[in-house]
Protein backbone atom coordinates (compact mmCIF):
# COMPACT_ATOMS: atom_id res chain seq x y z
CA UNK A 1 0.00 0.00 0.00
CA UNK A 2 1.16 3.29 -0.79
CA UNK A 3 0.49 6.78 1.15
CA UNK A 4 0.80 9.85 -0.50
CA UNK A 5 -0.24 12.74 1.22
CA UNK A 6 -1.54 15.89 -0.99
CA UNK A 7 0.14 19.25 -0.53
CA UNK A 8 -1.20 21.53 2.22
CA UNK A 9 -3.65 24.15 2.00
CA UNK A 10 -2.79 27.55 1.46
CA UNK A 11 -5.75 28.84 2.95
CA UNK A 12 -8.68 27.76 5.13
CA UNK A 13 -11.13 28.14 2.68
CA UNK A 14 -10.16 25.37 0.46
CA UNK A 15 -10.51 27.67 -2.75
CA UNK A 16 -6.78 28.18 -3.59
CA UNK A 17 -6.26 25.18 -5.42
CA UNK A 18 -8.29 23.94 -8.07
CA UNK A 19 -10.81 20.90 -7.92
CA UNK A 20 -8.42 18.29 -9.41
CA UNK A 21 -6.45 17.77 -5.82
CA UNK A 22 -9.88 16.08 -4.93
CA UNK A 23 -10.58 14.07 -7.88
CA UNK A 24 -6.65 13.02 -7.38
CA UNK A 25 -6.66 11.99 -3.56
CA UNK A 26 -9.99 10.05 -4.08
CA UNK A 27 -8.69 7.20 -6.85
CA UNK A 28 -8.64 3.70 -6.22
CA UNK A 29 -12.12 2.89 -7.07
CA UNK A 30 -12.71 0.56 -9.80
CA UNK A 31 -14.41 3.00 -12.77
CA UNK A 32 -16.88 0.21 -14.10
CA UNK A 33 -20.87 1.61 -13.49
CA UNK A 34 -22.16 1.85 -16.96
CA UNK A 35 -24.99 4.76 -17.31
CA UNK A 36 -28.02 2.32 -17.06
CA UNK A 37 -26.20 0.56 -14.00
CA UNK A 38 -26.27 4.34 -12.19
CA UNK A 39 -29.49 5.10 -13.09
CA UNK A 40 -31.04 2.04 -11.72
CA UNK A 41 -29.01 2.63 -8.77
CA UNK A 42 -30.50 5.88 -8.02
CA UNK A 43 -34.00 4.02 -8.82
CA UNK A 44 -33.05 0.92 -6.52
CA UNK A 45 -32.58 3.76 -3.51
CA UNK A 46 -35.51 5.81 -4.29
CA UNK A 47 -37.75 3.62 -5.39
CA UNK A 48 -37.70 1.42 -1.85
CA UNK A 49 -39.88 1.73 1.14
CA UNK A 50 -41.05 5.54 1.20
CA UNK A 51 -42.95 4.50 -1.61
CA UNK A 52 -44.08 1.37 -0.60
CA UNK A 53 -44.60 1.54 2.65
CA UNK A 54 -44.31 5.32 3.77
CA UNK A 55 -46.59 6.20 1.42
CA UNK A 56 -48.87 5.07 3.97
CA UNK A 57 -47.90 7.01 6.68
CA UNK A 58 -48.03 10.23 3.90
CA UNK A 59 -51.82 9.33 3.65
CA UNK A 60 -52.81 9.12 6.78
CA UNK A 61 -51.50 12.87 7.08
CA UNK A 62 -52.70 14.10 4.05
CA UNK A 63 -55.65 12.18 2.68
CA UNK A 64 -56.06 12.22 -1.10
CA UNK A 65 -54.20 15.48 -1.40
CA UNK A 66 -51.02 13.58 -0.68
CA UNK A 67 -50.54 13.29 -4.27
CA UNK A 68 -49.54 17.69 -3.62
CA UNK A 69 -47.30 16.45 -1.37
CA UNK A 70 -45.63 13.91 -3.30
CA UNK A 71 -45.54 16.33 -6.38
CA UNK A 72 -43.69 18.97 -4.47
CA UNK A 73 -41.18 16.75 -3.50
CA UNK A 74 -41.20 16.11 -7.03
CA UNK A 75 -40.39 19.64 -7.83
CA UNK A 76 -37.74 19.79 -5.19
CA UNK A 77 -36.60 16.67 -6.13
CA UNK A 78 -36.37 17.88 -9.75
CA UNK A 79 -34.15 21.08 -8.58
CA UNK A 80 -32.10 19.33 -6.70
CA UNK A 81 -31.14 16.64 -9.81
CA UNK A 82 -30.38 19.90 -12.31
CA UNK A 83 -27.95 21.41 -9.94
CA UNK A 84 -25.93 17.81 -8.68
CA UNK A 85 -26.57 17.20 -12.62
CA UNK A 86 -24.56 20.78 -13.25
CA UNK A 87 -21.82 19.81 -10.44
CA UNK A 88 -20.98 16.20 -11.08
CA UNK A 89 -20.77 16.71 -14.67
CA UNK A 90 -17.85 19.56 -13.94
CA UNK A 91 -16.56 17.61 -11.28
CA UNK A 92 -17.10 13.47 -11.14
CA UNK A 93 -15.65 12.22 -7.87
CA UNK A 94 -17.16 9.62 -4.80
CA UNK A 95 -17.34 12.96 -2.63
CA UNK A 96 -19.79 14.37 -4.25
CA UNK A 97 -21.54 17.08 -3.45
CA UNK A 98 -19.37 16.88 -0.08
CA UNK A 99 -16.37 17.36 -1.72
CA UNK A 100 -17.94 20.39 -3.74
CA UNK A 101 -19.24 21.76 -0.54
CA UNK A 102 -15.92 21.63 1.19
CA UNK A 103 -13.80 23.62 -1.93
CA UNK A 104 -16.81 25.93 -3.66
CA UNK A 105 -17.68 27.02 0.91
CA UNK A 106 -15.14 25.77 3.03
CA UNK A 107 -13.70 22.69 4.80
CA UNK A 108 -16.39 23.15 7.24
CA UNK A 109 -19.34 23.08 5.48
CA UNK A 110 -17.42 19.48 3.44
CA UNK A 111 -16.66 18.14 6.74
CA UNK A 112 -20.61 18.87 8.14
CA UNK A 113 -22.44 17.11 4.23
CA UNK A 114 -20.08 14.54 4.50
CA UNK A 115 -20.92 13.38 8.03
CA UNK A 116 -24.62 14.56 7.98
CA UNK A 117 -25.34 12.38 4.68
CA UNK A 118 -23.09 9.46 5.87
CA UNK A 119 -25.38 9.29 9.29
CA UNK A 120 -28.33 9.76 7.38
CA UNK A 121 -28.10 7.11 5.19
CA UNK A 122 -26.30 4.67 7.52
CA UNK A 123 -29.58 5.19 9.70
CA UNK A 124 -31.73 4.98 6.32
CA UNK A 125 -30.11 1.18 5.71
CA UNK A 126 -31.81 1.14 9.53
CA UNK A 127 -35.17 2.42 8.23
CA UNK A 128 -35.16 -0.43 5.00
CA UNK A 129 -34.50 -3.23 7.48
CA UNK A 130 -37.10 -2.78 9.74
CA UNK A 131 -39.71 -2.49 6.48
CA UNK A 132 -38.15 -5.72 6.50
CA UNK A 133 -39.64 -6.91 9.30
CA UNK A 134 -42.91 -5.35 8.50
CA UNK A 135 -43.09 -6.96 5.32
CA UNK A 136 -42.01 -10.61 5.95
CA UNK A 137 -44.91 -10.37 8.75
CA UNK A 138 -47.50 -11.06 5.99
CA UNK A 139 -45.75 -14.56 5.15
CA UNK A 140 -44.28 -15.45 8.79
CA UNK A 141 -46.43 -13.32 11.70
CA UNK A 142 -45.16 -15.75 14.13
CA UNK A 143 -41.36 -15.21 13.58
CA UNK A 144 -39.74 -12.12 15.67
CA UNK A 145 -38.54 -9.23 12.90
CA UNK A 146 -34.81 -9.55 14.20
CA UNK A 147 -34.20 -12.70 12.58
CA UNK A 148 -35.24 -11.19 9.11
CA UNK A 149 -33.61 -8.05 9.88
CA UNK A 150 -30.26 -10.20 10.59
CA UNK A 151 -30.34 -12.33 7.84
CA UNK A 152 -31.14 -9.97 4.80
CA UNK A 153 -28.32 -7.77 6.42
CA UNK A 154 -25.53 -9.94 6.44
CA UNK A 155 -26.41 -10.96 2.70
CA UNK A 156 -26.47 -7.66 1.30
CA UNK A 157 -23.16 -6.81 3.57
CA UNK A 158 -21.54 -9.80 1.44
CA UNK A 159 -22.91 -9.05 -1.84
CA UNK A 160 -20.98 -4.91 -1.46
CA UNK A 161 -17.87 -6.55 -0.07
CA UNK A 162 -17.18 -8.32 -3.05
CA UNK A 163 -16.69 -5.76 -5.88
CA UNK A 164 -18.69 -3.27 -7.31
CA UNK A 165 -19.26 -4.88 -10.32
CA UNK A 166 -21.46 -7.76 -8.45
CA UNK A 167 -23.14 -4.86 -6.85
CA UNK A 168 -24.35 -2.84 -9.66
CA UNK A 169 -25.17 -6.08 -11.79
CA UNK A 170 -27.87 -7.03 -8.66
CA UNK A 171 -28.80 -3.52 -7.99
CA UNK A 172 -29.88 -3.64 -11.45
CA UNK A 173 -31.76 -6.99 -11.20
CA UNK A 174 -33.50 -5.48 -7.89
CA UNK A 175 -34.16 -2.24 -9.83
CA UNK A 176 -35.62 -4.30 -12.84
CA UNK A 177 -38.19 -6.09 -10.73
CA UNK A 178 -39.49 -3.01 -9.05
CA UNK A 179 -39.84 -1.11 -12.57
CA UNK A 180 -41.21 -4.14 -14.02
CA UNK A 181 -44.06 -4.89 -10.88
CA UNK A 182 -44.75 -1.02 -11.12
CA UNK A 183 -45.81 -0.88 -14.78
CA UNK A 184 -47.80 -3.88 -13.92
CA UNK A 185 -49.50 -2.02 -11.17
CA UNK A 186 -50.00 1.29 -13.06
CA UNK A 187 -51.55 -0.81 -16.05
CA UNK A 188 -54.00 -3.33 -13.34
CA UNK A 189 -54.66 -0.12 -11.83
CA UNK A 190 -55.71 1.81 -14.84
CA UNK A 191 -57.61 -1.38 -15.93
CA UNK A 192 -59.93 -0.86 -12.56
CA UNK A 193 -60.32 2.32 -12.59
CA UNK A 194 -61.77 3.19 -16.31
CA UNK A 195 -62.07 -0.52 -17.43
CA UNK A 196 -63.81 -2.41 -14.45
CA UNK A 197 -64.24 -0.28 -11.39
CA UNK A 198 -67.25 -2.70 -9.94
CA UNK A 199 -64.53 -5.43 -9.73
CA UNK A 200 -63.26 -3.81 -6.66
CA UNK A 201 -67.10 -3.55 -5.76
CA UNK A 202 -67.38 -7.27 -5.98
CA UNK A 203 -65.05 -7.82 -3.41
CA UNK A 204 -66.60 -6.53 -0.99
CA UNK A 205 -65.11 -2.77 -0.99
CA UNK A 206 -66.44 0.47 -2.91
CA UNK A 207 -66.26 1.00 -6.52
CA UNK A 208 -62.82 1.94 -7.45
CA UNK A 209 -62.75 5.59 -9.34
CA UNK A 210 -61.76 9.12 -8.65
CA UNK A 211 -64.90 9.42 -6.38
CA UNK A 212 -62.42 8.07 -4.02
CA UNK A 213 -60.61 11.18 -4.00
CA UNK A 214 -63.57 12.88 -2.17
CA UNK A 215 -66.08 10.74 -0.84
CA UNK A 216 -63.82 10.88 3.10
CA UNK A 217 -63.84 14.46 3.54
CA UNK A 218 -62.81 16.04 0.52
CA UNK A 219 -59.27 16.07 -1.03
CA UNK A 220 -57.94 17.47 1.34
CA UNK A 221 -59.33 15.89 5.00
CA UNK A 222 -56.25 17.00 7.18
CA UNK A 223 -56.46 20.80 5.70
CA UNK A 224 -53.49 22.33 4.36
CA UNK A 225 -51.53 22.01 7.32
CA UNK A 226 -51.87 18.32 6.51
CA UNK A 227 -50.66 18.48 3.08
CA UNK A 228 -47.96 20.07 4.00
CA UNK A 229 -46.74 17.83 6.63
CA UNK A 230 -46.90 14.97 4.19
CA UNK A 231 -43.95 16.76 2.21
CA UNK A 232 -41.60 15.66 5.00
CA UNK A 233 -42.14 11.94 3.94
CA UNK A 234 -42.05 12.60 0.38
CA UNK A 235 -38.53 14.13 1.15
CA UNK A 236 -37.72 10.62 2.51
CA UNK A 237 -39.40 8.77 -0.25
CA UNK A 238 -37.42 10.51 -2.93
CA UNK A 239 -34.45 10.45 -1.01
CA UNK A 240 -31.56 8.46 -2.33
CA UNK A 241 -31.61 9.85 -5.69
CA UNK A 242 -28.41 11.84 -5.20
CA UNK A 243 -27.05 8.44 -5.40
CA UNK A 244 -25.94 9.08 -9.06
CA UNK A 245 -23.60 11.92 -7.93
CA UNK A 246 -21.74 9.47 -5.54
CA UNK A 247 -21.57 6.77 -8.10
CA UNK A 248 -19.98 9.23 -11.12
CA UNK A 249 -16.49 8.36 -8.96
CA UNK A 250 -16.98 4.75 -10.48
CA UNK A 251 -18.88 5.33 -13.62
CA UNK A 252 -17.03 4.17 -16.96
CA UNK A 253 -17.59 7.72 -18.83
CA UNK A 254 -18.89 10.11 -15.88
CA UNK A 255 -19.91 12.90 -17.84
CA UNK A 256 -22.13 11.42 -20.38
CA UNK A 257 -23.29 8.37 -17.87
CA UNK A 258 -24.41 11.02 -15.55
CA UNK A 259 -26.65 13.42 -17.68
CA UNK A 260 -28.09 10.30 -19.34
CA UNK A 261 -28.92 9.01 -15.62
CA UNK A 262 -29.83 12.26 -13.92
CA UNK A 263 -32.58 12.47 -17.22
CA UNK A 264 -33.68 8.89 -16.97
CA UNK A 265 -34.40 8.78 -13.67
CA UNK A 266 -36.19 12.10 -12.52
CA UNK A 267 -38.57 11.32 -15.52
CA UNK A 268 -38.95 7.68 -14.44
CA UNK A 269 -39.14 8.73 -10.43
CA UNK A 270 -42.00 11.51 -11.01
CA UNK A 271 -43.88 9.27 -13.14
CA UNK A 272 -43.72 5.86 -10.89
CA UNK A 273 -44.72 7.74 -7.72
CA UNK A 274 -47.48 10.13 -9.27
CA UNK A 275 -49.03 7.62 -11.24
CA UNK A 276 -49.54 4.67 -8.85
CA UNK A 277 -50.21 7.18 -5.77
CA UNK A 278 -53.32 8.55 -7.89
CA UNK A 279 -54.37 4.84 -8.65
CA UNK A 280 -53.56 3.33 -5.56
CA UNK A 281 -56.15 6.10 -4.42
CA UNK A 282 -58.41 5.08 -6.64
CA UNK A 283 -59.01 1.80 -5.89
CA UNK A 284 -58.47 1.96 -1.64
CA UNK A 285 -60.04 4.69 0.15
CA UNK A 286 -57.57 6.47 1.57
CA UNK A 287 -59.02 5.99 5.28
CA UNK A 288 -58.31 1.46 4.35
CA UNK A 289 -54.26 2.94 4.13
CA UNK A 290 -52.46 1.77 6.94
CA UNK A 291 -49.29 1.44 8.60
CA UNK A 292 -49.22 -2.16 9.40
CA UNK A 293 -48.87 -3.30 5.75
CA UNK A 294 -47.97 -1.77 2.35
CA UNK A 295 -51.10 0.21 0.69
CA UNK A 296 -50.02 -1.46 -2.49
CA UNK A 297 -50.43 -4.99 -1.35
CA UNK A 298 -54.22 -3.77 0.54
CA UNK A 299 -55.38 -2.50 -2.80
CA UNK A 300 -54.05 -5.42 -4.67
CA UNK A 301 -56.38 -7.63 -2.31
CA UNK A 302 -59.30 -5.20 -2.83
CA UNK A 303 -58.77 -5.69 -6.61
CA UNK A 304 -59.05 -9.82 -5.63
CA UNK A 305 -56.39 -11.35 -8.11
CA UNK A 306 -55.30 -14.66 -6.83
CA UNK A 307 -52.38 -14.60 -5.36
CA UNK A 308 -51.32 -10.67 -6.14
CA UNK A 309 -51.31 -9.51 -2.75
CA UNK A 310 -48.57 -12.03 -2.21
CA UNK A 311 -46.65 -10.94 -5.42
CA UNK A 312 -47.17 -7.08 -4.30
CA UNK A 313 -45.25 -8.06 -1.32
CA UNK A 314 -42.65 -9.98 -2.88
CA UNK A 315 -42.02 -7.04 -5.09
CA UNK A 316 -41.94 -4.19 -1.73
CA UNK A 317 -39.47 -6.35 -0.12
CA UNK A 318 -36.98 -6.83 -3.39
CA UNK A 319 -37.46 -2.97 -2.98
CA UNK A 320 -36.36 -2.43 0.20
CA UNK A 321 -33.55 -4.84 -0.38
CA UNK A 322 -32.66 -2.70 -3.07
CA UNK A 323 -32.64 0.27 -1.28
CA UNK A 324 -30.74 -1.25 1.36
CA UNK A 325 -28.39 -2.42 -1.11
CA UNK A 326 -27.69 1.05 -2.57
CA UNK A 327 -27.59 2.56 0.81
CA UNK A 328 -24.65 0.19 2.07
CA UNK A 329 -22.99 1.22 -1.12
CA UNK A 330 -23.01 4.74 -0.51
CA UNK A 331 -22.86 5.31 2.70
CA UNK A 332 -19.13 3.35 2.39
CA UNK A 333 -18.07 5.59 -0.55
CA UNK A 334 -18.74 8.69 1.63
CA UNK A 335 -16.73 7.15 4.60
CA UNK A 336 -14.29 6.64 2.14
CA UNK A 337 -14.27 10.35 0.69
CA UNK A 338 -14.22 11.70 4.99
CA UNK A 339 -10.86 9.13 5.13
CA UNK A 340 -9.39 10.63 2.18
CA UNK A 341 -10.13 14.31 3.25
CA UNK A 342 -8.23 13.16 6.31
CA UNK A 343 -11.24 13.77 8.33
CA UNK A 344 -11.60 10.04 9.12
CA UNK A 345 -9.07 7.06 10.42
CA UNK A 346 -6.94 6.50 7.45
CA UNK A 347 -8.15 2.51 7.60
CA UNK A 348 -11.00 3.75 6.13
CA UNK A 349 -10.07 5.20 2.96
CA UNK A 350 -8.19 1.80 2.27
CA UNK A 351 -9.53 -0.61 -1.17
CA UNK A 352 -8.78 -4.24 -1.17
CA UNK A 353 -8.01 -5.66 -4.00
CA UNK A 354 -11.61 -5.36 -5.76
CA UNK A 355 -11.60 -1.96 -5.29
CA UNK A 356 -13.65 -2.12 -2.59
CA UNK A 357 -13.23 0.25 0.76
CA UNK A 358 -14.14 -2.99 3.06
CA UNK A 359 -13.23 -1.23 6.35
CA UNK A 360 -15.60 2.03 5.71
CA UNK A 361 -18.23 -0.87 4.81
CA UNK A 362 -18.47 -2.67 7.77
CA UNK A 363 -18.39 0.97 10.01
CA UNK A 364 -21.64 1.61 7.85
CA UNK A 365 -23.47 -1.55 9.00
CA UNK A 366 -24.21 0.29 12.68
CA UNK A 367 -27.33 1.28 11.65
CA UNK A 368 -28.49 -2.45 10.86
CA UNK A 369 -27.03 -3.23 14.64
CA UNK A 370 -29.21 0.12 15.84
CA UNK A 371 -32.39 -0.96 13.69
CA UNK A 372 -31.72 -4.87 14.98
CA UNK A 373 -31.89 -3.44 18.32
CA UNK A 374 -34.62 -1.08 17.93
CA UNK A 375 -36.79 -3.87 16.34
CA UNK A 376 -35.89 -6.17 19.10
CA UNK A 377 -37.50 -4.26 21.78
CA UNK A 378 -40.08 -1.76 19.76
CA UNK A 379 -40.78 -4.19 17.31
CA UNK A 380 -44.27 -1.93 16.91
CA UNK A 381 -42.36 1.46 16.27
CA UNK A 382 -39.38 0.70 14.94
CA UNK A 383 -40.37 1.78 11.38
CA UNK A 384 -41.09 5.57 12.40
CA UNK A 385 -38.39 6.19 15.03
CA UNK A 386 -36.11 4.94 12.26
CA UNK A 387 -37.60 7.20 9.76
CA UNK A 388 -38.00 10.35 12.06
CA UNK A 389 -34.27 10.03 13.16
CA UNK A 390 -32.69 9.87 9.53
CA UNK A 391 -34.34 12.53 7.80
CA UNK A 392 -32.65 15.08 9.48
CA UNK A 393 -28.71 14.60 7.96
CA UNK A 394 -31.23 13.67 4.41
CA UNK A 395 -33.01 17.31 4.80
CA UNK A 396 -29.57 18.80 5.87
CA UNK A 397 -27.47 17.43 2.85
CA UNK A 398 -30.74 18.54 0.56
CA UNK A 399 -30.53 21.90 1.69
CA UNK A 400 -26.97 22.14 1.79
CA UNK A 401 -26.78 20.88 -2.31
CA UNK A 402 -29.11 23.88 -3.24
CA UNK A 403 -26.52 26.44 -0.97
CA UNK A 404 -23.40 25.09 -2.49
CA UNK A 405 -24.72 24.97 -5.88
CA UNK A 406 -24.70 29.05 -5.49
CA UNK A 407 -21.80 28.99 -4.30
CA UNK A 408 -20.51 26.71 -7.43
CA UNK A 409 -22.17 28.85 -9.97
CA UNK A 410 -20.57 32.08 -8.75
CA UNK A 411 -17.00 30.52 -8.53
CA UNK A 412 -17.27 28.98 -12.02
CA UNK A 413 -18.22 32.49 -13.71
CA UNK A 414 -15.30 34.07 -11.62
CA UNK A 415 -12.68 31.79 -12.20
CA UNK A 416 -13.54 29.46 -15.24
CA UNK A 417 -13.94 30.81 -19.00
CA UNK A 418 -15.54 28.04 -20.17
CA UNK A 419 -19.06 27.00 -20.30
CA UNK A 420 -20.60 24.17 -18.35
CA UNK A 421 -21.36 21.35 -20.50
CA UNK A 422 -24.97 20.89 -17.99
CA UNK A 423 -26.70 24.05 -16.56
CA UNK A 424 -29.06 23.94 -14.36
CA UNK A 425 -32.17 25.95 -15.29
CA UNK A 426 -33.49 29.25 -13.42
CA UNK A 427 -30.11 29.88 -11.96
CA UNK A 428 -30.11 32.02 -8.91
CA UNK A 429 -34.36 31.72 -8.32
CA UNK A 430 -34.80 27.99 -8.46
CA UNK A 431 -31.79 26.74 -6.33
CA UNK A 432 -32.78 29.68 -3.47
CA UNK A 433 -36.14 28.26 -3.82
CA UNK A 434 -34.87 24.39 -3.37
CA UNK A 435 -32.54 26.06 -0.48
CA UNK A 436 -35.99 27.62 0.96
CA UNK A 437 -38.45 24.90 0.30
CA UNK A 438 -35.47 22.14 2.38
CA UNK A 439 -35.09 25.19 5.33
CA UNK A 440 -39.06 25.35 5.66
CA UNK A 441 -39.69 21.63 5.82
CA UNK A 442 -36.75 21.36 8.45
CA UNK A 443 -38.75 23.35 10.57
CA UNK A 444 -42.13 21.97 10.22
CA UNK A 445 -40.68 18.81 11.78
CA UNK A 446 -40.41 20.87 14.79
CA UNK A 447 -43.83 21.05 15.23
CA UNK A 448 -45.60 17.27 13.90
CA UNK A 449 -45.27 14.93 16.67
CA UNK A 450 -44.26 12.01 14.80
CA UNK A 451 -40.85 13.87 13.57
CA UNK A 452 -40.03 16.00 16.55
CA UNK A 453 -37.39 13.32 17.53
CA UNK A 454 -35.56 14.56 13.85
CA UNK A 455 -35.16 17.94 14.87
CA UNK A 456 -34.29 16.84 18.58
CA UNK A 457 -31.82 14.14 17.21
CA UNK A 458 -30.45 16.51 14.49
CA UNK A 459 -29.86 19.69 16.13
CA UNK A 460 -27.20 18.65 18.68
CA UNK A 461 -25.72 16.38 16.02
CA UNK A 462 -25.48 19.23 14.12
CA UNK A 463 -23.71 21.21 17.21
CA UNK A 464 -21.57 17.95 17.80
CA UNK A 465 -20.00 17.85 14.25
CA UNK A 466 -19.48 21.52 13.99
CA UNK A 467 -17.69 21.31 17.33
CA UNK A 468 -15.40 18.20 17.00
CA UNK A 469 -14.38 20.05 13.42
CA UNK A 470 -13.59 23.40 14.83
CA UNK A 471 -11.48 22.50 18.21
CA UNK A 472 -9.68 19.71 16.29
CA UNK A 473 -10.10 19.27 12.50
CA UNK A 474 -9.38 22.78 11.54
CA UNK A 475 -6.26 23.38 13.07
CA UNK A 476 -5.41 20.58 10.72
CA UNK A 477 -6.13 22.52 7.42
CA UNK A 478 -3.10 24.11 7.15
CA UNK A 479 -0.93 20.33 7.38
CA UNK A 480 -0.78 17.94 4.85
CA UNK A 481 -3.95 16.03 5.01
CA UNK A 482 -5.17 14.63 1.56
CA UNK A 483 -4.48 10.71 1.17
CA UNK A 484 -4.33 8.93 -1.71
CA UNK A 485 -4.11 5.19 -1.17
CA UNK A 486 -3.94 2.07 -3.30
CA UNK A 487 -3.43 -1.13 -2.86
CA UNK A 488 -1.52 -3.46 -4.83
Amino acid sequence: MTRTPQPPQSSSSGKSRDFSHITRREQGLRRSLTASQMAMIAIGGAIGTGLFLGSGFAIGFAGPSVLVSYGIGALIALMLMGCLAEMTVAHPTSGSFGAYAEHYIGPWAGFLVRYAYWSCIVLAVGTEVSAIAVYMKYWFPQVPGWYWVAGFSAALVLVNAMSVNLFGAIEYGFSLIKITAIVLFIFIGAYVVFIAPNSVASAGHAPAGFANYTAHGGFFPKGLWGMWVAVIISIFSYLSIEMIAVAAGEAEHPERAVTRAFRSTVVRLVLFYLLTLALMLAIVPWTAAGQDESPFVKAMQAINIPGAAGVINFVVLIAALSSMNSQLYITTRMMFSLSRAGYAPERFGEVNRRGVPLAALLLSTLGIALATLVNFLYPESSFTFMMAISMFGAMLTWMMIFVTHFFFRRAWRREHHAPLAFRMWGFPWLTLLGAGLMAAIMITTLFTGVFRMTMIFGVPFVVAVLLVYFLWYRKHDSQPQGRTMTRA
